[in-house]
């Protein structure tokens, strides 16, 4: 079985946008590199993502949540090839962070920053075995440069998080780190 890539970021961009075809690029790389892509499965970059390793060839899981389903009238992106639907959404959450072998972490807002804080977090702790963590463009160079100082987040902790302006950058990574 192929390795697992979470790949997290915001439902807000249409095809075509800038952000949207970052996401589709950062899908395809993962399919040619042989992973498994994982997103919580709607629109915007979960569907760029799905779309770029579906057309790639690759195998496109979805994770999704009634709960979402109740309060935003979407279905699943069309690039799915496998659904997995929690409940909750605490249960999506933690499928999407603990059923990876590392993750990417495109712009987005706050569920996607709450996304990164977890498995962050979680590798931190040592609740969870290391993974790769990446994030991709300035968005995340900017939050996290105005987050993290040594007061409070140990150079340790911040090596745990690789910071990146492409996808060809951040699959590069995933595939190194991964392979070793």
């Amino acid at each position: 079985m192929s390795r697992i890539i979470s790949v997290f970021g915001s439902s807000g961009p249409q095809p075509k946008s800038d952000a949207y075809e970052v996401a589709r690029k950062t899908g395809q790389l993962l399919a040619e590199a042989g992973f498994t892509v994982q997103t919580g499965g709607y629109a915007g970059v979960m569907a760029g993502v799905s779309q770029g390793a579906n057309e790639a060839g690759g195998h496109v899981i979805g994770i999704t949540s009634a709960k979402i389903e109740s309060f935003r009238a979407f279905p699943p992106n069309q690039w799915i090839i496998e659904e997995i639907k929690y409940q909750t959404l605490q249960e999506r959450l933690l499928h999407l962070v603990n059923q990876c072998d590392g993750c990417i972490v495109l712009p987005g807002g706050i569920g996607t920053l709450s996304e990164l804080s977890l498995i962050w977090s979680l590798v931190q702790v040592e609740e969870i075995e290391p993974l790769p963590i990446i994030t991709v463009g300035e968005m995340w160079q900017r939050t996290l440069a105005a987050f993290i100082t040594t007061e409070y987040v140990r150079s340790s902790y911040q090596a745990l998080i690789n910071i990146v302006n492409t996808p060809e950058e951040a699959v590069k990574i995933i595939t190194a780190d991964i392979a070793t």
